[in-house]
C-alpha cells in the first residue's frame, strides 16, 4: 500500500491510519497547565525533579515514544546507563529561571523521519555513558551572565571518547492498530559498557481527579497474558496487547503520585510512578507490585555492549482482537523495510528534483514537523477549579492567568507545536508558519490546523484567537488568513469550502482586531509585543504609565490582513456574489490604513529624514518618533498585492464600488501605483520602497550573509536611547542571545536572523516584480557595480537562508560552528534546526528543534532548486 493511499482512506475515515503517532509530548513538567501554585509560578511548580514521582493532570512526556491521538495509552524507553541517580524517562533542560537565557534542553536528539500518516518513524537519542551531569549544567548556566553564551551539554564532557549510545527507535505499521517497533542500540565507545532498557507502556491518569464525562475514564489495567506479553485493558480503547522479542522480567506498578516522597504524606496504595527507578537502581523488591498488574508496566532488559557493539531489539503493540499471527522474525523486518520504502517513495514524488545534501535538510526539516505533532489538553475552567480530590484553590486563581477563556477554551487535540520541548503548546502565529512545509506531504492536515483554531473551543466569542498558554490574552500577528490562502491556492482541488469556512471565523477576528488595537478611531494601530518580544525599548504588551504606541508593525499588518482577506473575498465572490460587498470592505479599509501609515499627521507612520517607517510614541500631548530601524519597519513591505483589472469584469458590483471609490476619494488613492489594467496595492510606495530597500540589503544594516537581521546593524555603534521619567531605555544590536530579560531573555529580535518575516519579506520582494518587473532595479549586494530586479534579489536571499544549513566542502554547517561533535562521524549527517541565527555568523540559537517555522527551509529548497531547473 502506498503512503498517498494511507492518507486517503485516512481522510474518508476507512481506516484510521493517523490514530498513533509521535503525540506523546517531550515535556510536561513546567508548563502552565500543570501549574497549581497560588502564584502562577509554572517554572518551579511542578520540576524535572517532581516528574519521576508526580502524576501528570493534563498529559503525558517520554523519550521519543508513541501514543494515541487522545494520550491514553502510551509507549517509550526508559533508559539507565548504571551511572544516574535517576532512570533517563524524559528529556532534561533548564527551565527559564534556570537558564542564562531562559529555559533550553539539554539533551542531544533527532527527528530522522517520518510519514505523514507516521506509517514509519525514526529518531535518535544520545545516551552518555558518564553520569549526566545534570547539576553541572545547572550550576555553570546559573553562573553566567546574560552577555556569556549557555552552557550546553556539548560543552561538558559528556561527549569525550565518543563515551555514549547512539539510541535509534523505529516505529513501522503493520496495520492502523498493529505498531511494530526496532529498537537499536550502538556503543559509540572503545569500551564494553551496560546498559539497562525499559520499554514501558502506561495509561495516561484519567481516573484519579474525582470527575467523570468527557475525558475521564475508570480505572484501566495492565496484567501478563497468559499466552506472553501483556494484555491492556481500558473501557474506551478496548483490549491491547504488548510483546517483546527478548526474555525480560515485567514490572508493574501504578500512574500514581508518590505522596510520601513529595509531601510526606501517606500514599494511598504502595505502587507509585517512580517505582521503577527504585526497582532498577535501588533494588527495592517491594516498590512493584507483585500481583503483576497496575497501570504502568515495563520489560527489564540488561544489556553488555563491548566497544562499537550494536544491538537491536523488537517490541510490538498490537490491538487485542484479530491480532498478528507471527509476532516477530523476518516478516518483522521485512514490513519495517516496506514501510520505510513507501515512505520513501512518497517524498520523491514530492520533490524528486531534490538530491544529496538539498534533500537530506528538506527530509529532516519535513520529519521534525511531523514528529512537532504533540497533545495537548487543557480545559481552563477545571484547571482553574481544581479538582474535587484537591484542596480547593486559593479564590484569586479565578481571576489570574487565562480566566477570561474559562467559559470557552477547552483544548485536546493533537497540534503542531514550535518545539516539542521548549515550547510544548501551541503558538497562534508559529501555526500558521508550520501548515506552508506541511501542505506539501500533508495538505489535509494542514488545513484542520488551521481550521482547529477557528473552532469554538479555541477562539473566543469575541473573536480573538489564542496567542500561547502563558498568556492567552497576548496578541500575535494576524498571518492565519495569508496562511489559509497559501493553502486554497497551491491546492489543485481549489477547496472553496475550506476558505470559506476560514474566512467566516475571520471575519470575527479581524472585527476583534480592529476594535481592540485601533483606539482612537483613526486606522493607526497597537498591538503589543505581536511575536517581536524585545524588539522594543521597553515591553510593548506594557507600556511605562502615561504612554501611548502607535505601532508601525501593527499597523502594517493590519494592511496586511485586509488584502488576504480582500483576496479570499474576490475568490469567493466568483460562484457567490455575496461576497462582493465584503471584498469593498476589505478593498476600502485597506486604502484608509495605507492612508493613515503614510499621511496621518503629515505623514503617518513614514520617517522621510530615515526612509523607514517607525513605532510612535505618544506621552503629554506630544508624539515622537522611536528611531528604532528593525523589522517593526520592514513588516510594511509584506502588505503588498496586486487588484488585475481584467479578473474584476467577473464581479461587476465589486467593480462599479471600486470605480465610484476612484472616482470620488482621490486623496486616498492617490498613492497606489497603476500599469494598465492593474493597481499596486501596497503600504510603501516606489519611493518608500526603494529606500527602505537600500536598507535592506546595506550589509552594514538588514543584510547578513544568512538573510536579513531582525535589527539593523547600525545601532551596534548607534545604540537608540530614551529616557522617561528618570528611567533610561536603551536598545543597541546584538547579534546572538538576548541581553535583556524582556519576555523570558529566552528569544532575541534584536540582531538575528528569523526564518518566518524572512520567508514573508522573499514573497514580498516577489510580487513587487510581478508588478514592476524589470523596471525596478536595486544595486547588487555582491560587491559588484550591476543592478538587479527584486525578484533577483529574492532568490539571493532565499541561497543565503539555506546556506545556513547546507554542509560546505569540509561537511561543515554554518548554523552548527558552535558544535564541534556535528563535524564528526556519528553526528555529520544530524541536523538541528534551531529558531533564529546570529545576525553576522549565522551560528544556531534559542530552541533546537523549531521545525516549526525553521522547517520553512524545506519550501525554500524547493523554490531554489525549481529556480535552478528554471535557468
Amino acid at each position: 500500500m502506498s503512503e498517498q493511499q494511507r492518507l486517503q482512506e485516512d481522510a474518508q475515515r476507512q481506516a484510521n491510519w493517523k490514530r498513533w503517532g509521535p503525540y506523546l509530548p517531550e515535556r510536561q513538567w513546567a508548563t502552565v497547565r500543570e501549574d497549581y501554585s497560588a502564584d502562577g509560578d509554572a517554572w518551579n511548580d511542578f520540576g524535572h525533579d517532581d516528574a519521576p514521582a508526580r502524576v501528570y493532570r493534563w498529559g503525558e512526556d517520554g523519550l521519543l515514544g508513541l501514543t494515541d491521538r487522545q494520550c491514553r495509552l502510551c509507549f517509550s524507553v526508559a533508559l539507565w546507563n548504571h551511572q544516574d541517580p535517576i532512570l533517563k524517562e524524559r528529556l532534561f533542560g533548564l527551565t527559564g529561571p534556570e537558564g542564562n537565557h531562559g529555559e533550553d534542553v539539554k539533551e542531544l536528539y533527532y527527528y530522522l523521519d517520518s510519514s505523514p500518516t507516521h506509517s514509519y518513524m525514526r529518531a535518535l537519542y544520545k545516551y552518555p555513558q558518564r553520569p549526566f551531569p545534570y547539576e553541572e549544567l545547572r550550576r555553570v548556566n546559573a553562573g553566567r551572565s546574560r552577555q556569556e553564551p549557555e552552557y550546553e551539554l556539548q560543552d561538558t564532557d559528556a561527549f569525550d571518547d565518543d563515551a555514549y549510545f547512539d539510541c535509534y527507535v523505529e516505529y513501522a505499521k503493520a496495520g492502523p492498530d498493529d505498531i511494530l517497533i526496532r529498537y537499536t542500540v550502538v556503543n559509540r565507545g572503545s569500551q564494553a559498557r551496560s546498559l539497562t532498557l525499559l520499554p514501558t507502556v502506561w495509561f495516561r491518569n484519567t481516573w484519579g481527579w474525582g470527575r467523570s464525562g468527557e475525558g475521564y475514564t475508570a480505572r484501566p489495567n495492565i496484567s501478563v497474558h497468559p499466552e506472553g506479553g501483556l494484555l491492556l485493558e481500558h473501557e474506551q480503547l478496548g483490549k491491547w496487547r504488548f510483546w517483546v522479542e527478548r526474555e525480560a522480567e515485567f514490572l508493574f506498578t501504578e500512574n500514581e503520585s508518590n505522596l510520601q516522597k513529595l509531601y510526606g504524606v501517606k500514599n494511598k496504595q504502595p505502587y507509585v510512578k517512580d517505582a521503577f527507578h527504585r526497582r532498577v537502581i535501588q533494588a527495592e523488591k517491594k516498590a512493584c507490585n507483585p500481583n503483576q498488574q497496575g497501570t504502568k508496566a515495563a520489560a527489564w532488559i540488561q544489556l553488555e555492549l563491548g566497544g562499537g557493539e550494536e544491538v537491536e531489539l523488537r517490541f510490538r503493540l498490537s490491538q487485542a482482537e484479530g491480532g498478528p499471527k507471527q509476532l516477530f522474525g523476518r516478516e518483522f523486518d521485512l514490513t519495517i523495510a516496506r514501510r520505510l520504502k513507501e515512505c520513501e517513495d512518497y517524498y520523491s514524488q514530492h520533490a524528486s528534483q531534490l538530491q544529496g545534501a538539498e534533500r537530506q535538510v528538506w527530509r529532516q526539516a519535513l520529519a521534525g514537523l511531523l514528529w512537532s505533532k504533540k497533545f495537548y489538553y487543557y480545559a481552563v475552567d477545571q484547571w482553574l477549579e481544581g479538582d474535587p480530590v484537591h484542596p480547593k484553590p486559593p479564590a484569586s486563581r479565578l481571576k489570574g492567568r487565562n480566566h477570561r477563556w474559562a467559559a470557552n477554551l477547552y483544548n485536546r487535540d493533537v497540534l503542531l507545536m514550535p518545539d516539542a520541548w521548549e515550547y510544548p503548546w501551541y503558538a497562534a502565529w508559529d501555526s500558521a508558519f508550520h501548515v506552508i512545509p506541511l501542505a506539501r506531504i500533508d495538505p489535509d492536515l494542514a488545513k484542520q490546523q488551521l481550521l482547529l483554531l477557528l473552532r469554538e473551543w479555541y477562539q473566543h466569542p469575541n473573536g480573538q484567537i489564542p496567542a500561547y498558554e502563558w498568556n492567552f490574552d497576548d496578541v500575535n500577528p494576524p498571518v492565519h488568513a495569508w496562511a489559509a490562502w497559501h493553502l486554497y491556492r497551491r491546492d489543485e482541488s481549489r477547496d472553496r469550502a475550506f476558505l470559506a469556512r476560514v474566512f467566516q471565523k475571520l471575519l470575527l477576528n479581524f472585527t476583534w482586531w480592529i476594535n481592540r488595537t485601533d483606539k482612537d478611531g483613526n486606522n493607526v494601530f497597537s498591538g503589543g509585543f505581536l511575536g517581536l518580544d524585545n524588539v522594543g525599548a521597553f515591553d510593548r504588551s506594557n507600556l511605562p504609565r502615561g504612554s501611548e504606541l502607535e505601532q508601525a508593525d501593527a499597523t502594517a499588518w493590519i494592511a496586511f490582513y485586509c488584502l488576504q482577506m480582500l483576496k479570499m473575498a474576490l475568490e469567493l465572490a466568483e460562484t457567490d456574489p455575496v461576497y462582493e460587498d465584503i471584498a469593498s470592505k476589505f478593498f476600502e479599509h485597506f486604502v484608509a490604513v495605507t492612508y493613515s501609515m503614510n499621511k496621518l499627521g503629515g505623514s503617518g507612520l513614514w520617517d522621510e529624514e530615515d526612509g523607514f517607517y517607525y513605532d510612535f510614541l505618544k506621552r503629554d500631548g506630544s508624539i515622537t518618533p522611536l528611531k528604532i530601524r528593525s523589522m517593526v519597519g520592514l513588516i510594511s513591505l509584506v502588505a503588498v498585492d496586486a487588484l488585475d483589472g481584467e479578473a474584476l469584469k467577473k464581479l461587476p458590483g465589486f467593480k462599479r464600488r471600486l470605480e465610484w471609490f476612484v472616482a470620488n476619494r482621490p486623496h486616498l488613492m492617490r498613492h497606489f501605483e497603476r500599469k494598465g489594467d492593474s493597481v499596486l496595492l501596497a503600504v510603501a510606495t516606489r519611493d518608500h520602497l526603494k529606500r527602505i530597500l537600500m536598507r535592506v540589503f546595506d550589509p552594514d544594516e538588514f543584510l547578513s550573509p544568512f538573510g536579513l537581521r531582525s535589527l539593523s546593524k547600525a545601532h551596534q555603534d548607534q545604540p537608540f536611547q530614551l529616557e522617561i521619567e528618570g528611567e533610561s531605555y536603551s536598545v543597541g544590536y546584538e547579534p546572538g542571545e538576548a541581553v535583556t530579560p524582556l519576555y523570558g531573555g529566552n528569544s532575541n529580535w534584536r540582531g538575528p536572523v528569523w526564518f518566518p518575516l524572512n520567508y514573508l519579506l522573499i514573497g514580498a520582494l516577489e510580487q513587487y516584480h510581478k508588478f514592476y518587473g524589470t523596471s525596478l532595479k536595486i544595486p547588487c549586494f555582491d560587491g559588484t557595480s550591476k543592478q538587479i530586479t527584486l525578484k533577483q534579489a529574492a532568490q539571493q536571499l532565499r541561497r543565503r537562508l539555506v546556506k545556513l544549513f547546507l554542509p560546505d566542502k569540509q561537511g561543515r554547517r554554518v548554523s552548527h560552528q558552535q558544535f564541534l561533535q556535528h563535524n564528526r562521524p556519528g553526528f555529520d549527517q544530524l541536523i538541528l534546526f534551531h529558531e533564529y541565527f546570529h545576525g553576522d555568523t549565522g551560528r544556531g540559537l534559542g530552541s533546537i528543534h523549531q521545525q516549526g517555522w525553521t522547517a520553512l527551509v524545506a519550501p525554500l529548497l524547493e523554490q531554489m532548486v525549481a529556480e535552478s531547473l528554471d535557468g
